[in-house]
């Protein structure tokens, strides 16, 4: 699929500039195995870059101004290098005006270029296509421009362009994209931005996305009143235990001897953040030992914590795991993301997967009158340069 992709990319980017890119960059989409709303907690997440990316073209054009061409939308703009940066009503440009401001910022000196680009990562699943298109860009005019940037770097400039655009995202999203590795996921420390690769081989199970196609519009207040939730949790939490200093110092006991003390939604939110932590460090070990039923065991665990405890997860959402929950054939289900729609993350028994996606689609269908998306996906590389040969 990423052949065509990248054929269709080079051949646009000939017959608009009628010249031959000079640099091929291939930026991927990501995955959260486990770890949600952790990352803000002072916890750890375990995401990996995956096969879905936006492949760019790049060339110089000996000019200050440069061009850029998003080829799935049928739509271009171009900037002035020399002006100041400043955001634009049209949303997708902003992302690449964001890290150009980045780069500037901080002082690199690069001249025009000619940019097009496309994606087979579907828009809005939750697979942070913004996050691909954020380091694809920066890392090729980095390429282009032999540009001297650590590959952490090209993540945080990611994520300040993203901040710059108005989403106060974490790093996770431009981490894996940038740092991602095949049949590798990276357990990232959001505190410190210390991180380690574990084997991924899923043994006798395919990695499959189902995509509720809901995006509930609860969503951005939902989240900062979870924030502050927490926030109050470990406040309290400290002011009882005074050696702790983060939520990743606590045990489940901690929280359970304070639930007299804590409002009942700030002890259920602080009682799955504890737990959830907990699952990344047993689901890194599931892997390290290859017990994949082990691994989705946790994912159940932690959609019944997303769902019963963080109140995140929807009707359609809930449906999805529940009903395949009942499945032998499927050993781990839960929704990804911020929830309140977006996607499910599955461990599906290898060859039961047509029969399981077939059923669950007519069941989703009959339910909510909503066609149910599939993505096969597999763990891939991070951003990359495409050499042909």
């Amino acid at each position: 699929m990423n052949d065509l992709l990248i054929k269709k990319t080079t051949t646009f980017f000939q017959e608009t500039f009628g010249n031959a890119p000079e640099k091929i960059v291939l930026s991927p989409g990501r995955i959260n195995i486990i770890g949600e709303h952790i990352d803000y907690n002072d916890g750890y997440v375990l995401p990996a870059a995956i096969d879905k990316i936006i492949c760019f073209a790049f060339a110089k054009n000996n000019s200050k101004q440069s061009k850029i061409v998003a080829i799935d939308l049928n739509e271009e703009f171009e900037v002035d290098l020399t002006q100041e940066i400043v955001l634009s009503k049209v949303v997708w440009t902003n992302y690449i005006l964001g890290v150009i401001k980045q780069l500037q910022d901080k002082g690199f000196s690069f001249d025009g270029f000619n940019c097009v680009f496309s994606s087979n990562i579907p828009v809005g699943s939750g697979l942070s296509s913004s996050a691909a298109l954020e380091c694809g860009t920066i890392f090729g005019i980095k390429e282009l421009f032999d540009l001297s940037i650590p590959k952490v770097d090209i993540a945080l400039m990611g994520q300040k362009a993203e901040h710059w655009v108005g989403i106060n995202c974490g790093i996770m999203d431009q981490f894996s994209s940038v740092m991602g590795l095949e049949n590798k996921v990276i357990k990232i420390d959001c505190k410190t931005l210390e991180y380690e690769y574990h084997n991924a081989d899923f043994n006798d199970y395919s990695l499959i996305l189902f995509d509720s196609n809901v995006k509930h519009s609860l969503f951005t207040s939902a989240y900062n009143t979870r924030r502050e939730e927490c926030e109050e949790g470990i406040s309290i939490i400290k002011s009882n235990f005074p050696e702790i200093t983060s939520f990743r110092d606590c045990d489940e006991s901690h929280v359970l001897r304070l639930k007299d003390k804590m409002p009942p939604n700030v002890f259920v939110r602080s009682h799955f953040v504890v737990k959830e932590i907990k699952r990344v460090a047993l689901a890194c070990e599931a892997l390290d030992n290859g017990n994949i039923e082990e691994l989705g065991k946790l994912l159940f665990e932690t959609h019944e914590g997303l769902s019963k405890e963080y109140l995140v997860s929807c009707d359609e959402l809930d449906f999805i795991v529940d009903t395949l929950k009942k499945e032998k054939a499927v050993i781990g289900s839960r929704l990804m993301g911020g929830g309140f729609g977006g996607c499910t993350i599955n461990l599906i028994k290898k060859g039961e997967e047509d029969a399981i996606k077939q059923k669950l689609t007519k069941l989703y269908k009959e339910a909510f009158d909503i066609e149910l998306k599939i993505y096969d996906v597999k763990i891939g590389n991070g951003t990359s340069l495409y050499n042909a040969n």
